[in-house]
């Protein structure tokens, strides 16, 4: 094999790296990635959760897998995705962070629809202390299946579906933390609509379970609660 000079080095790192960046050049597959940071998930199930064809779904998620930022597993005849590992967290998180920063399109439509809709919760920390303490009740309100794929500790499953006909369950005499799948996700500002149209005390945590995971919080399994 001939020895590569500078220039042909320098062109095949940035070749490589342009995959990724092509592999995420969708706001479908990046949905399907933030999807997938709450679990793994079936393609019959990506496509349902991302307003998708069969078909299309199956295309985004190859794209994803050939540039290794999803990995997969079978059982039986059926396929499950899930992210490749935690870097690939990370570059979402990333991306989002900088798309705030520098998009003012971005910022302007977190204003209006997040910020403007109900107060956002204190840090983790604090939340995490508050839990522990028996202060807040902490509601998880993403689907079932990403619930028990892992959530955050001492939480309770009602998937935002279910809340309207699940309120009695709720308490009316403690402050309601609700989560979903991250700061952009738009689960939780419609539960804390209803929370407070119901009369109840509710607050939305800012970020969502993959950035608590992600910093070392306490986390769980299974459909507990």
């Amino acid at each position: 094999m001939q020895e590569m000079g500078p220039r042909e080095v320098k062109d095949a790192l940035y070749e490589q790296f342009a995959r990724l960046g092509k592999a995420a050049g969708s706001p479908k597959r990046l949905e399907i990635l933030d999807l997938l940071r709450q679990g793994e998930r079936s393609v019959d199930g990506i496509a349902t959760a991302t307003d998708l064809g069969l078909t299309t779904a199956s295309a985004h998620l190859q794209l994803l897998r050939q540039a290794r930022l999803v990995a997969t597993r079978k059982e039986g005849t059926r396929v499950f995705y899930r992210i490749a590992d935690e870097t690939v967290s990370h570059l979402m998180n990333a991306l989002q962070e900088l798309a705030r920063a520098r998009l003012t399109e971005v910022e302007q439509t977190v204003r209006t629809y997040f910020t403007a809709r109900d107060a956002l919760d204190p840090g983790r920390d604090e939340l995490l202390r508050r839990i522990e303490g028996g202060e807040v009740m902490l509601l998880d309100v993403r689907p079932v299946e990403e619930f028990a794929a892992g959530h955050i500790r001492g939480a309770v499953s009602i998937p935002l579906e279910e809340l309207s006909a699940r309120l009695d369950e709720l308490p009316t005499d403690l402050e309601i933390v609700a989560y979903c799948r991250g700061p952009y996700c738009v689960l939780a500002p419609q539960s804390i609509e209803l929370l407070q149209a119901s009369g109840r005390r509710a607050r939305r945590l800012e970020d969502g379970f993959p950035e608590w995971q992600l910093a070392g919080l306490p986390v769980e399994q299974g459909v507990g609660v």
